[in-house]
């Protein structure tokens, strides 16, 4: 497990859900099945755990366990896939954003930027869309908006211009090419941190990242009992927007609407009043944790 995936915030973010022995619970993102263990550990003969995950690797990672149940799907079919398992309400929800470390260890499935692998990125290697069918077939305006919303670039219309130049000239097949395709628009003193939002941006367009959070989310509002509680850990400002907003108003603007009574009509209570940080040992022990953010509410 630890080598597939050391878990972050571990301890605050299962102390958070406060599992009952008797509960359901479901772990949207079961990687390692490091989160999963540890909430299984709490649970009586009752609970009952479902851990989703659409990458197969990680079913070598499941439990011998009957009050647990593996779901190879997407999180954003949340609610459909616990119906069909007989479970209409939960009593908490966990999910942990972050890449596992499995995913940039294992370089032909072509996530990370160091060393030379096909450029793929597919959480879902059932899916077809690669990342290599990305940059080779959109065009320069649809790569602008790719990199510059998913990736935060400052001129992503720089890099896109790059990356279209390039496959003129011959397909960007693997995660070398590609590299070697944004050099010239690359800044020489931040080289590590440029590749890094770039990569980002294509992983977030190739698995539909932000429209599955935003879609999870949603459905955890369904799925939740009052009382039940939603604890996710994030690491990227653009998924923490989402959560920050959607916690705080049930809505992706953050805007809180009011009855006609000016009383404000949100659907959780805050557990967290600001985000919850690793703490500095466990930076010294997993530098992967630097960025992540958890944020934990109470459905009304």
């Amino acid at each position: 497990m630890s080598a597939y995936h050391t878990p972050v915030l571990l301890e605050e973010s299962v102390a958070l859900l406060e599992v009952a022995p008797q509960g359901t619970y479901v772990d949207l993102t079961f990687g390692g099945g490091g989160h999963s263990r540890r909430i299984l550990g709490m649970l009586g003969g009752e609970g009952r755990l479902y851990a989703f995950d659409q990458d197969r690797d990680t079913q070598a990672n499941r439990p011998d366990d009957g009050r647990f149940h593996f779901v190879e799907s997407n999180f954003r079919f949340l609610r459909g896939a616990l119906r069909l398992r007989g479970v209409t309400e939960v009593d908490g929800i966990l999910a942990d954003l972050g890449v596992s470390s499995h995913h940039f260890d294992a370089l032909e499935r072509g996530f990370s930027f160091r060393g030379e692998a096909p450029l793929d990125m597919r959480m879902n290697q059932r899916g077809k869309l690669t990342a290599a069918a990305l940059v080779n077939t959109s065009t320069a305006e649809e790569l602008t908006r790719i990199l510059g919303d998913w990736g935060e670039l400052e001129t992503p219309w720089k890099v896109a211009n790059c990356i279209v130049r390039a496959r003129a000239a011959a397909p960007i097949a693997t995660t070398a090419q590609l590299v070697e395709a944004v050099k010239p628009c690359t800044p020489r003193k931040e080289e590590a941190k440029f590749l890094t939002r770039l990569f980002q941006a294509l992983r977030i367009e190739v698995n539909g990242e932000m429209e599955a959070l935003k879609m999870a989310l949603e459905q955890s509002l369904k799925v939740l009992k009052p009382g039940g509680r939603l604890a996710v850990i994030s690491y990227h400002s653009l998924e923490d927007r989402l959560v920050k907003n959607f916690l705080r108003s049930g809505n992706f603007a953050g805007e809180i609407e009011k009855d006609f009574f000016g009383r404000a009509l949100v659907p959780f209570d805050a557990v967290t009043r600001k985000a919850v940080t690793p703490a500095a040992e466990e930076l010294e022990r997993n530098p992967r944790s630097r960025s992540a953010k958890l944020r934990a509410a109470i459905k009304r």
